[in-house]
C-alpha cells in the first residue's frame, strides 16, 4: 500500500505548537521511538519541560541558553546559526525536570528517544564533537557526530548534523536501516532541514523496493522528512544555497548503532571517492566561530 508523501514530508509549520516551529512525538510520527521538538525562546524567557519517558538533547540552532536539569546546570554558548559553528549541547535523561532560559533568545532543537534506562544529565563540549568529512567531489559533505555511538553516551538516542555545500549531494549513495540483521540496524529517522539564504531549497528522496514509499520532495527551511523505512538519499543542495539537516535516530536494538545497508544498485559510488578530490569548501564549520 502506497504511503502518501504528505504523511512523511512535514512543511515548516505543519507540526507547530504555539510559537514552537515543531513538536513531533513518536505517536505523531506514527512510530515508537524517535521525536524532535524545536523550541523558540524570546529574550529573557524561561520554559519548563518534563522529559517523561524520553531522553532528550538540547542543541542550540541559534542563540545561547542555560539548561537546568534536576540538580545540574549547564550554560550552552551555542551559535548564531547552524552554518556558523559546531555547537555545544546538553543531555537530559528520562523522568527529569528540564528548564531552559535564554538572555537573548533563540531556537533550540530537542531531539528525543523513548528510553529504557535513566542516565545522568551531561554536557557536550563543542570542541569534543568529531567532525567527519564524508564523500568526495560533488558528494562531499560534513558530518558533526555529536551524539553518535562511541562519541556521546545515551540509551537509544542518536543524532548527527550534516552540512552540504551548495550544489552537492549528501546521504549518498542511498541507504537504509530498517532490518535488524548483520551489518544493518532497525531505526526510525527524522530529517530536519535548514537552508542558508532567502528562498533557498533542496531536494530529498526516500523510496522502498516494494513501492510503498516513492517520494522526491522539495525541502525548504524548517521542513521535516520522516523515514520509517526504505532507502533514503540523496539530499541535494540547490546550486546557490548551502543545506543543513539534523538527523535523529532511534530503534528497538539493545545496542546503539547506526549500521546501514546501501542500495546495491548505487553502492559502486563509494568506490569512486578514493579517486576524487574532497570539495575544498568542506569543512564548512568547526568549534570556532565563523562568519
Amino acid at each position: 500500500m502506497l504511503i502518501p508523501t504528505e504523511r512523511l514530508h512535514l512543511r515548516h509549520g505543519d507540526a507547530a505548537e504555539g510559537r514552537d516551529p515543531l513538536s513531533l512525538t513518536p505517536e505523531a510520527a506514527g512510530w515508537r521511538f524517535s521525536g524532535l521538538r524545536v523550541v523558540r525562546l524570546e529574550a529573557g524567557e524561561e520554559r519548563r519541560f518534563q522529559t517523561g519517558p524520553d531522553e532528550m538533547l538540547v542543541l542550540p540552532l541559534s542563540g545561547s541558553c542555560r539548561v537546568r536539569c534536576d540538580d545540574e546546570e549547564f550554560y550552552l554558548v551555542g551559535r548564531s546559526s547552524v552554518f556558523a559553528r559546531v555547537t555545544d549541547f546538553a543531555y537530559a535523561p528520562r523522568d527529569a525536570s528540564l528548564i531552559l532560559d535564554s538572555a537573548d533568545g533563540g531556537e533550540f532543537a530537542l531531539p528525543s528517544a523513548r528510553a529504557r534506562r535513566r542516565l545522568a544529565p551531561a554536557y557536550g563540549a563543542a570542541d569534543a564533537v568529531p567532525v567527519e568529512l564524508r564523500g568526495a567531489g560533488d558528494a562531499t559533505r560534513q558530518v558533526n557526530n555529536f551524539c553518535a555511538p562511541g562519541t556521546f553516551d545515551a540509551d537509544r538516542l542518536m543524532a548527527v548534523e550534516v552540512l552540504t555545500p551548495a550544489g552537492n549531494w549528501s546521504s549518498y549513495p542511498p541507504h537504509k536501516h530498517d532490518e535488524a540483521r548483520e551489518g544493518e540496524a532497525e531505526l526510525e529517522e527524522i530529517y530536519y532541514f535548514r537552508v542558508r539564504g532567502p528562498h533557498g531549497y533542496g531536494l530529498h528522496r526516500t523510496y522502498t523496493t516494494d513501492g510503498a514509499i516513492d517520494a522526491t520532495v522539495t525541502v525548504r527551511d524548517g521542513d521535516v522528512f520522516l523515514v520509517p523505512r526504505g532507502y533514503h538519499g540523496p539530499c541535494i543542495a540547490s546550486p546557490d544555497h548551502d543545506l543543513y539537516y539534523l538527523n535523529v535516530l532511534a530503534g528497538p536494538g539493545e545496542a546503539r548503532t547506526m549500521a546501514f545497508c546501501d542500495d546495491p544498485v548505487h553502492h559502486w559510488v563509494r568506490e569512486t571517492w578514493s579517486r576524487r578530490l574532497t570539495d575544498p569548501r568542506v569543512p564548512m564549520t568547526s568549534a570556532l566561530a565563523r562568519d
